[in-house]
């Protein structure tokens, strides 16, 4: 199968090298044109993926035309405040019957959106598949056995998405609610940065605890509200992903917020830093859809002032323990 990732990011390019490794014609599009070429020179991404051989027939480019034309399975990999660009300029030379699959797990800040409403937009004539679940890029590269769900109001869609990707070490599962999937892996990453500043604060597990089960409450408070079916949020791509990014080493977001809370700015610590948290964007978004709909997100709001007013992390802590009392009522109680 001739297939095409879009986004040389440590997430995009395991993806290209899980592809390559199945025997399919694999091309990854950088933006960076010293990674494409470092793929190319040296089957290596230096930049994103640092120690990691690749499968010498993967190629890369930095011409997105030349990596969408004629690619049967399209894997959308680009941090989400760019996918609209990126793909809305890659939309000329791609085949309308390609299968499109949304890895990008973040939301769009201008229109508050979901991804593959993005790409349904960008791309016209696309029905996309969201790819979402607990996913560390480095674990995926090294082969260690991984679930994840691939979700399309489109069965038929998700079930070729599921074929073209799943391996004997990336087992994909289907489901028919990509509002859930897609909400749930975004939000998660506003929940890690939280378990990150519980860290850097020193603070210990009774706590991270109490923030996962509540994050989790309030991830589902707003996916519901826009559509998403509940027990979505207890799989994979809800629960499993949330685990893995609150409480895994290898989490951009976590470690964001480790160094929120030991004190230092999301200025600071953005200018030391090649990759993206997308739990930071996130935060925005996740804030101005609680507007919209009337749904509380307690954490996320002091996330998000942490983030972005300078509020001290202790005081967010204090205000979120300080609510009114209620009770735990599952999908109500914020």
């Amino acid at each position: 199968m001739r297939a095409a990732v879009v986004g040389g990011g440590a997430w995009g390019t395991a993806l290209a090298n899980l592809l390559a490794a199945k025997g399919d014609e694999v091309v990854l599009w950088a933006y960076e044109a010293e990674v494409a070429d470092g793929i190319n020179q040296r089957h290596r991404n230096d930049v994103f993926l640092p120690d990691a051989p690749l499968v010498p027939a993967l190629r890369a480019t930095h011409d997105v035309h030349a990596a969408v034309r004629d690619a049967e399975l399209i894997v959308s990999a680009a941090p989400s405040h760019a996918v609209r660009a990126v793909m809305g300029a890659a939309a000329p030379s791609i085949r309308t019957p390609a299968l499109i699959v949304s890895a990008s797990k973040g939301l769009e800040p201008q229109g508050l959106k979901r991804m593959t409403e993005v790409l349904a937009e960008a791309v016209p004539g696309c029905v996309p598949v969201a790819l979402s679940g607990p996913t560390f890029a480095r674990e995926v590269y090294e082969r260690q056995p991984t679930a994840a769900t691939v979700a399309a109001t489109d069965h038929a869609a998700a079930v070729r998405a599921q074929a073209a990707m799943s391996t004997g070490h990336f087992r994909l599962y289907t489901s028919d609610d990509p509002v859930g999937v897609e909400l749930a892996g975004a939000l998660k990453n506003v929940i890690a940065i939280a378990a990150g500043i519980l860290e850097g604060l020193g603070l210990g597990s009774n706590p991270r605890a109490a923030l996962i089960t509540r994050g989790l409450a309030e991830m589902t408070r707003l996916g519901v509200t826009l559509g998403a079916k509940p027990l979505t949020f207890a799989g994979l791509s809800g629960m499993g992903d949330l685990v893995l990014t609150a409480t895994g080493p290898l989490s951009r977001n976590r470690s964001l917020g480790v160094e929120l809370g030991k004190g230092r700015t999301l200025a600071e610590i953005q200018a030391g830093r090649v990759t993206v948290a997308e739990g930071v964007g996130t935060a925005k978004v996740a804030v101005a859809l609680a507007e919209r709909t009337g749904v509380e997100l307690p954490i996320a709001r002091e996330v998000a002032r942490v983030l972005f007013d300078g509020k001290p992390a202790r005081q967010a802590i204090g205000e979120l323990m300080e609510r009114a009392l209620k009770s735990e009522a599952w999908g109500t109680a914020a």
